[in-house]
């Protein structure tokens, strides 16, 4: 399934991913300058085999943004959003949401009814994007302690919360 809609002028495809994608996925979220980094091969694995749960966004041909996430191992209603990038030539614009709501519109996860993610404090962008996503959506959204920052080798990471959106009901 794939979705068009324009931004500014252009057109831009958002569509589900396949392991032909990791390198370009890789790259936004290296030039986002706000993810944590993983190597290339997650993001193959991502495109290949939770492509289901996954969207990239094109624009020209080349991705713009994406959004990685599973379906929580426990929890088969629960869609937790791993990273969520888009491109700085196309922020602002709503695409980061649209991506979200084009996973959510899929058939096949016509049964997801909580959207899950952690943000750091500092995140804002993040932070307002799940935020709006639920009081767009009419849903609440539950903060609370995710993973705290002793958690994470060496200290390096801040703490992070875990937002629990619905919940929700998307229809196709």
């Amino acid at each position: 399934m794939e979705g068009l809609f324009l931004l500014t002028t252009e057109r831009v495809t958002i569509r589900m991913p396949d392991d032909t994608d990791g390198g370009s996925l890789w790259r936004v979220a290296r030039d986002s300058g706000k993810l944590d980094l993983n190597t290339p091969y997650c993001y193959l694995l991502l495109g290949k085999y939770f492509r289901r749960t996954c969207a990239v966004a094109e624009l020209e041909g080349g991705a713009v943004g994406f959004v990685t996430g599973f379906r929580h191992p426990e929890r088969q209603d629960t869609w937790f959003v791993w990273q969520i990038a888009v491109d700085a030539s196309a922020r602002g614009r709503g695409l980061a949401r649209r991506l979200l709501e084009h996973v959510l519109r899929r058939p096949e996860n016509a049964d997801i009814r909580y959207v899950e993610a952690t943000v750091s404090p500092s995140n804002v962008a993040s932070r307002a994007l799940f935020l709006g996503f639920a009081r767009d959506a009419g849903v609440d959204c539950d903060i609370r302690s995710g993973f705290e920052a002793e958690q994470f080798p060496d200290g390096a990471h801040e703490k992070e919360e875990l937002y629990r959106i619905g919940p929700i009901s998307y229809q196709t």
